[in-house]
């Protein structure tokens, strides 16, 4: 009797184990690219980020013309001029850092 009841028990769990493992699979790229608002959104956050790109490019190539002025005038420099400009390099440099980071 034991047996049985046990054998039951098993049988009864393992067929509600069998219901719970039951997943369906949603492409949410197809559905999401049928709605409207969502492509304009996602288009409207491309150009806002590619505007950001282009704002932290430029902000590199002037890091980068900095240091190649200041490579080429650093043996004419004095040493107060040395200092003042590679606090500005660093300060410039900190600034693309943390643009970088906020966008």
């Amino acid at each position: 009797m034991k047996k049985i009841l046990f054998i039951g028990c098993l049988f009864c769990l393992v067929a509600f184990s069998s219901k719970a493992q039951r997943y369906a699979i949603i492409d949410t790229k197809y559905i999401l690219n049928k709605l409207p608002d969502y492509t304009s959104a996602d288009k409207k956050l491309q150009i806002i980020g590619e505007q950001w790109q282009k704002e932290i490019d430029i902000k590199q190539a002037e890091l980068d013309k900095m240091y190649k002025n200041y490579d080429a005038e650093q043996f004419m420099l004095t040493e107060d001029l040395k200092k003042k400009r590679e606090t500005e390099l660093f300060n410039k440099e900190k600034e693309v850092r943390d643009l970088q980071k906020k966008r």
